[in-house]
């Protein structure tokens, strides 16, 4: 099969570009670089300047992620990185594992560094308390990614975020309605014991989709009396291909009726390991898999039976996150104090290879945004950034791109 581009770019990745460091803001060169460290050095103790630089070249983001080189983490950083250079600004990655302590302590090194602004995807509501005083007492601008806070059981941390001059916004999904939509293809499909697998209890999106598969579940034995449907309770798996591998076969082994599994997520990785460990069970096509987070070769894992569906190119969430923290640094919206910013992102869905042809060709072979139109983006103020994030689908990227 010609190999497609965001095949090319994850390769490149794996084999890992040459990095550059970064210091503080005021020695910055002009140039845009990235660079991508567990370990981000610490420069001395200072407060940095938060006004709009006078250029992008000075301009320095933050971004505390899982991993930027696993199967969703990699595609963040292939759009991150066009951004950046579009708009001509330097990024720094640390990658935390959603380990507690490296989340909050990568905040730190990065205020450190000398960013203006930070981008997090944080694993647990707790996480942000500590994130949120942070950027407050640094200056820096914080916005999440794929995490929005609680409103209800974290009201304390949520209000910190409300009463912060520096937390931009969340940008999320709407994970409940993604693990019902998704339990429905099982569903759809004949599928009656369904094994569930998450990667980190306690995580917020986790919760969510969790939250959204029972409701779809019960949803159906209510309409259904006569063919009930059972949802496993979940084998946690990490973010590792060896977790969702042990997972999965926990499951097999407890349920020889199994027919279906829902690996949640965690990056891509334990979706991997599951479906290995399924064909090594002999029982491709006998057990149906749906997930979040597209693979790269997921049109012919649909085509093959290895799959029945999917949800994911959310890749373009942290860009959403990325840009209004990019906007608030250059003064395009202020006064975050009192009000708390919500950008909602879609999911798009594929259950069957014509499908995932559709999302290929704009998503794929080609990044969904030209960089014209990341640059146009990056004047929006945040009103703008909403419509333009709820406005994306296979459908809208085809009309920009005129085909």
């Amino acid at each position: 099969m010609k190999k497609k581009l965001l095949s090319m770019v994850l390769s490149m990745l794996m084999v890992g570009t040459s990095l550059v460091g970064c210091g503080n803001a005021a020695s910055a060169p002009a140039a845009p670089s990235t660079t991508s460290d567990t370990e981000a050095k610490s420069s001395d103790d200072k407060t940095f300047e938060t006004s709009a630089p006078t250029d992008s070249g000075d301009i320095k983001i933050g971004v505390s992620i899982w991993s930027s080189t696993d199967v969703l983490g990699s595609q963040c950083k292939m759009i991150l990185d066009e951004a950046a250079d579009a708009l001509g600004v330097q990024v720094q990655y640390v990658d935390q594992g959603h380990v507690s302590e490296k989340v909050t302590a990568s905040v730190e090194q990065l205020c450190a560094a000398g960013c203006q602004g930070i981008i997090i995807c944080n694993s647990s509501d707790t996480e942000m308390a500590s994130a949120i005083k942070t950027c407050n007492d640094n200056g820096v601008y914080l916005a999440q990614f794929f995490r929005i806070i609680n409103q209800d059981s974290s009201a304390d941390i949520y209000q910190a975020a409300v009463d912060s001059e520096y937390y931009v916004a969340a940008v999320h999904e709407n994970e409940p309605e993604n693990g019902e939509k998704l339990v429905q293809i099982l569903l759809d499909n004949g599928d009656r014991n369904i094994g569930l697998i998450g990667w980190e209890q306690g995580d917020a999106t986790w919760l969510g989709r969790w939250e959204g598969y029972k409701a779809g579940v019960e949803k159906w034995n209510a309409e259904h009396p006569d063919d009930q449907a059972v949802l496993s309770e979940p084998q946690y798996a990490g973010t590792s291909s060896e977790g969702g591998s042990k997972a999965a076969e926990a499951l097999m082994s407890a349920n020889p009726d199994l027919d279906a599994l829902i690996p949640a997520g965690g990056g891509g990785d334990p979706l991997q390991g599951a479906i290995a460990a399924v064909e090594r069970a002999g029982k491709t096509g006998d057990i149906d898999i749906v997930s979040t987070d597209f693979l790269p070769d997921l049109g012919e894992r649909l085509a093959n039976g290895s799959m029945a569906g999917e949800s994911g190119g959310h890749y373009c969430d942290p860009l959403f996150a990325f840009m209004a923290v990019y906007n608030a640094i250059q003064g395009n919206y202020s006064d975050f104090g009192g009000k708390f910013e919500d950008i909602k992102f879609p999911y798009l869905y594929v259950a069957s290879p014509e499908d995932y042809k559709a999302y290929e060709k704009y998503f794929v072979d080609q990044l969904p945004y030209t960089p014209d139109e990341l640059k146009e983006m990056s004047k929006l103020d945040m009103e703008g950034l909403k419509a333009k994030a709820a406005a994306l689908s296979i459908e809208d990227a085809a009309s920009r791109s005129g085909k």
